[in-house]
C-alpha cells in the first residue's frame, strides 16, 4: 500500500508541473491551484510531496482505509518573481483487496460546532488606557512563520485550530488579552481556559471591528489594501457563519495577499483558498486591517 500512495504522490508532483490533463488520476485540487496561478500570471516551476501513513484501519469486506499526511511544497513563479508555497493535506486512501481505488481530502470544517457564540459583546466599561499596545507586525508574521506547521506547547492544540493559532499570532505581536473570566467576552487565553473570540473563527471575525479597547481591527473592502500581520475570515458556505481565519505573511508579485494557516496547515497560500477542499461558490470573506495601535 506504502508504494502504491507513493506512486500516487509522484503522479501529484508530475501533475503539478505538467500541462496535460489526461491522466485518470489528475487531482481537481491541483488543476485548480494551477488555474488560479494562470489568471494571476503564475505557474508552479517545481514541487515536492513527501507522505506518512498515520493509521491503518482494519479490512472490512476487502476495503481498507488508509489515512495519511502529505507535505507539498510549491515553487512558484510569477512574472519575474519567485516564492515558496508548503500545505499539509490530511488523506483517506481506499483500498479493494490491496489494491488502490480512490483517496479523498479529509475536511474537518464540515465538524465545526454550530452551537458555539457567534458574536461578541460589547458593553463599553472598559478603560481604554488599561490596554493600550503597539502592534508590531513583523513579530507576528515571524511567529506565524515559526509556528505554521507545528504547535507551541505553551497553547492548547484544537482539532479545528485556525483561530487558536491566529490569536497567538496577534498575541506575540502585542495585542492585549482582556475579558478574563467570561468565555463569551473580551479576547484571551489563560489557566486552561479561553474565550470564544480566541479560538472560534465566527466569534474572532466579530470580535475584532466591534472592539472598543485593546485589540481591535477595521474591515477594509478588498484584499490588496491588507498589509502582513492583517487577519481575513472565511465563510466557505456563505451562511453567515464564517468558519476559517488566516494572516498574511507576505505579497504576491501583483501585491495580492499570501497567507499562513492551521486546521489546513499551509503558508504563503493564495488568500482566495480557491483551491480548498472546503471552498464553494458561495464564500464570502472579510478583510480586517489590524489597528497599530490604541
Amino acid at each position: 500500500m506504502r508504494d502504491q500512495l507513493q506512486e500516487l504522490l509522484i503522479k501529484r508532483v508530475q501533475q503539478c508541473v505538467s500541462h496535460s490533463r489526461s491522466s485518470i488520476h489528475t487531482c481537481p485540487k491541483i488543476e485548480k491551484k494551477k488555474e488560479s496561478l494562470s489568471g494571476r500570471s503564475g505557474e508552479i516551476v517545481k514541487a515536492q510531496a513527501t507522505g506518512k501513513v498515520i493509521t491503518v484501519g482494519r479490512e472490512q469486506d476487502d476495503v481498507k482505509q488508509v489515512e495519511y499526511r502529505v507535505h507539498f511544497k510549491y515553487l512558484i513563479k510569477q512574472k519575474d518573481v519567485f516564492y515558496m508555497e508548503e500545505e499539509i493535506e490530511e488523506r483517506i486512501a481506499d483500498f479493494y483487496k490491496g489494491v488502490f481505488v480512490e483517496d479523498r481530502e479529509k475536511n474537518p470544517f464540515k465538524e465545526i460546532q454550530k452551537d458555539e457564540a457567534s458574536q461578541d459583546q460589547e458593553y463599553g466599561e472598559e478603560v481604554r488606557l488599561e490596554y493600550e499596545y503597539e502592534y508590531d507586525r513583523m513579530r507576528a508574521v515571524q511567529y506565524a512563520e515559526k509556528w505554521w506547521n507545528s504547535y507551541n506547547p505553551a497553547y492548547k492544540k484544537f482539532e479545528v485550530d485556525c483561530t487558536n493559532y491566529i490569536s497567538q499570532c496577534l498575541h506575540v505581536g502585542g495585542g492585549p488579552m482582556r475579558g478574563y473570566p467570561n468565555r463569551g467576552k473580551g479576547w484571551w487565553m489563560r489557566s486552561g481556559n479561553w474565550s470564544y473570540s480566541w479560538t472560534v473563527a465566527n466569534s474572532l471575525r466579530w470580535y475584532l471591528p466591534s472592539s472598543n479597547a485593546g485589540l481591535r481591527a477595521e474591515e477594509v473592502s478588498s484584499p490588496d489594501q491588507l498589509l502582513i500581520g492583517d487577519v481575513i475570515c472565511y465563510d466557505f458556505q456563505g451562511d453567515g457563519r464564517f468558519d476559517h481565519t488566516t494572516i498574511v505573511t507576505g505579497k504576491d508579485a501583483s501585491g495580492m495577499p499570501l497567507v499562513n494557516a492551521h486546521t489546513y496547515n499551509s503558508r504563503m497560500r493564495y488568500w482566495a483558498y480557491e483551491d480548498s477542499t472546503a471552498y464553494t461558490p458561495n464564500i464570502k470573506y472579510k478583510f480586517l486591517s489590524i489597528a497599530d495601535d490604541q
